[in-house]
């Protein structure tokens, strides 16, 4: 049972890294040292905590965010294990959208990784203040330097070690504390009897060498270490933990430990750090939010006595209780069986239950207060990102962006009375996961999924067969093309019905032009004057825009990267209608689209393959033949690594290519990275097969 305690002494914590550099692991120690577990779990035996899912312990991976509340010291921690995989990156972007702090795992052997990259960009766009822990060194290859060293150059990160490992690979026993300036080693297998001592002689220049240059670093970016630094003045060990405090909290400064999980070394000491360095609800600035009635912009300011304010940041299928709304509570409180406001929807809904959870357990709370994170059972219509709050007191905070799906397959029942199950389950599916998109196609009358990956699509796939008992039958893997255009035009669409009685009548003007920024999406802009079109039939303008978006004119794919200005139009005093100027807007969307020399798009994959030096012609040999870029080639203790950037359409099933080119001996990792134009050879056969097939992909 966790103890209630003041706001200065939370602390909401995520563990974030590439797929295999131990966040789960790190997990299980944190759980156990805590007292919330009574055994350590193990990934690899299934028999993880956090790893709830039958997917997870089948496949030794995270795939969904499971949040814990443990106690260290007189904090109490909310901690959040989120996934490494790249095809469940949603997870972590939720996750860091909602968190105070993040612990950043990285491998010993394997350094900065790809995902590694993707999930401290993430952070950084969250602004979200971080420690780095250097696990798996007891590990073959592992080196700490090397990593410190990676985590500033590719990162950018000001970081300097708080912690040196004592003793090398398997011989891997303890860590040089840099602030404190003493050893501590481990003497059991458990990790729990620690003996701290003095630091041998032959390894104290080193140990200096390492504090001095933390002070440095820290000087960089605190003016009361920089002046006491430049006095000549040496510092206690308090206060330089108050410093990296300061400096952390202000997203300035990186303190980087080390240890290995998996032989129960250093967790204790990445359990100070975080009650030691990260930031309680009350050290980060107050949450932002528009007030949805004034459209002005207000503050949230973390206290218990102010007005309720929450965002649903995920939503969950229990099998029990229905449907799990995951909160952070940002000011105020809330109880069970009360009435809160939906702001982004305008609408109420009642709490039936509140939950804390720990992993997919629940314990029953009667209050979830400012600063904390829990699960609500009883609402019906809140979906993911949401704003709770006070009728009396509404305020919407800024909702999350996610990735566009990069991949999709057709799905159908077996059993064709399954439809309607098949139908439900997905939507369950789409309100858990929002990358996860379904799109009826009506001209084949094909339902088709999109996600972000095949493994993606894979465990959605699984979860319909187990969770929802629904078989079904899956085409293959289709790239998500993407359509846009390469020029500015002006377009005209009318749209006139006369047959007896009232007519239809709308008369748009609109021109098109490509997007500046790549990644933009689709824009609207309105520049009527003199009331040429009445502003109650804009809105329907820019639906009917956005609705003839949704297929383009080449091979009926989206549409993206458009700017769209509606300059001028007509209407009828009696037979205009918000059908009719939907109508027109779409009729002149795809005339303009038709003018404006459209290409088709294709996502572009950032991948990292590792692979022996002896097998590096034959796999660059491949890559060749599949359209890819080499960015980079770089070496990684025995092994070399190759970045390159490659196109969707050409790694499906590169995992077995690859086994065969190297005899079950190269990895690799790719996420999505961003749209390039199909070459035009390529392009024709899309086309000319959707031409064929005579049908529209949505």
């Amino acid at each position: 049972m966790v103890t209630k305690v003041t706001l200065e002494k939370l602390r909401n914590i995520g563990i974030i890294a590439h797929i295999d550099a131990g966040k789960t692991t790190t997990s299980e120690r944190i759980l156990f040292f805590t007292g919330r577990s009574y055994k350590i779990g193990e990934v690899n035996d299934g028999t993880a905590v956090m790893d709830w899912m039958i997917q997870e312990q089948e496949r030794g991976i995270t795939i969904t965010a499971a949040a814990t509340t443990c106690q260290w010291r007189d904090c109490v921690i909310n901690l959040i294990d989120t996934p490494g995989h790249v095809d469940f990156t949603v997870e972590v972007e939720r996750s860091l959208k909602v968190l105070d702090g993040a612990v950043v795992v990285f491998c010993a052997v394997g350094g900065v990784e790809p995902q590694s990259e993707t999930v401290w960009r993430q952070a950084d766009r969250y602004n979200v203040p971080r420690i780095a822990y250097v696990n798996k060194m007891d590990r073959t290859a592992s080196n700490f330097f090397e990593t410190l060293n990676q985590i500033r150059q590719r990162l950018g990160a000001n970081a300097a070690a708080i912690q040196l490992p004592y003793g090398e690979e398997e011989n891997f026993c303890g860590m040089i504390d840099l602030i404190d300036m003493k050893l501590h080693i481990y003497k059991d297998e458990l990790g729990k009897v620690i003996e701290t001592v003095e630091i041998p002689t032959e390894l104290k220049e080193k140990a200096q060498r390492y504090h001095n240059e933390l002070i440095e670093k820290l000087a960089e970016v605190d003016d009361f270490c920089m002046e006491r630094f430049l006095e000549g003045k040496t510092f206690t060990p308090n206060e330089i933990r108050q410093i990296i405090r300061r400096a952390v909290i202000a997203n300035k400064f990186t303190p980087v430990l080390c240890g290995s999980s998996f032989k129960n070394k250093g967790v204790q000491f990445l359990l100070d750090a975080v009650v030691d360095f990260l930031p309680s609800p009350k050290d980060l600035p107050p949450i932002r939010g528009t007030n949805p009635n004034s459209g002005a912009f207000e503050e949230i300011l973390p206290s218990e006595k102010a007005p309720f304010c929450a965002l649903s940041f995920k939503v969950a299928t229990d099998p029990f209780v229905g449907k799990l709304n995951y909160i952070r509570v940002y000011s105020g409180y809330l109880t069970s069986g009360s009435y809160v406001y939906n702001s982004t929807r305008r609408q109420k809904e009642r709490v039936a239950k509140i939950v804390r959870m720990h992993a997919n357990r629940q314990e029953i709370i009667d209050k979830v207060t400012c600063g904390d994170i829990a699960a609500l059972v009883g609402l019906k219509d809140t979906k993911t990102g949401d704003t709770l709050c006070n009728e009396n007191t509404p305020i919407v905070i800024e909702a999350m962006r996610f990735p566009e799906p990069v991949i999709q397959q057709a799905i159908e029942p077996v059993a064709k009375n399954d439809q309607e199950k098949l139908g439900m389950a997905l939507h369950k599916l789409m309100d858990e996961d929002p990358s996860f998109k379904i799109v009826y196609n009506q001209e084949t009358g094909q339902t088709v999924m999109c996600g972000m990956g095949q493994l993606h699509l894979e465990i959605m796939v699984d979860r319909l067969k187990r969770e929802f008992n629904v078989d079904v039958r899956v085409g293959f893997p289709e790239v998500a093309y993407r359509e846009t255009i390469t020029k500015k035009v002006t377009a005209t669409g009318k749209f006139i019905q006369q047959s007896g009685g009232r007519g239809q009548y709308g008369h748009t003007v609109i021109e098109i032009q490509p997007q500046e920024t790549p990644g933009t999406g689709i824009t609207f802009e309105n520049r009527i004057k003199g009331g040429a079109i009445p502003q109650e039939f804009i809105p329907a303008v820019k639906q009917g825009i956005f609705d003839a978006a949704k297929s383009g004119v080449l091979a009926g794919y989206p549409v993206t990267d458009i700017k769209v200005i509606l300059v001028d139009g007509s209407y009828h005093e009696v037979d205009s209608s918000e059908l009719a100027f939907k109508m027109a807007a779409g009729i002149a969307l795809a005339e303009g689209l038709r003018k404006a020399s459209p290409i088709l798009l294709e996502p572009i994959m950032d991948m990292e393959i590792t692979v022996p030096e002896e097998y590096m012609g034959q796999v660059i040999g491949d890559l060749s033949s599949r359209r890819a870029k080499i960015v980079a080639i770089g070496s990684r203790a025995n092994v070399r690594t190759i970045r390159a950037d490659i196109p969707l359409a050409e790694v499906f099933n590169y995992a077995t290519v690859l086994r065969s080119l190297t005899q079950g001996r190269a990895s690799y990792t790719m996420e999505p990275s961003f749209y390039a134009e199909v070459p035009s050879h390529i392009a024709k056969e899309i086309i000319l097969g959707y031409q064929s097939a005579g049908i529209t992909r949505k």
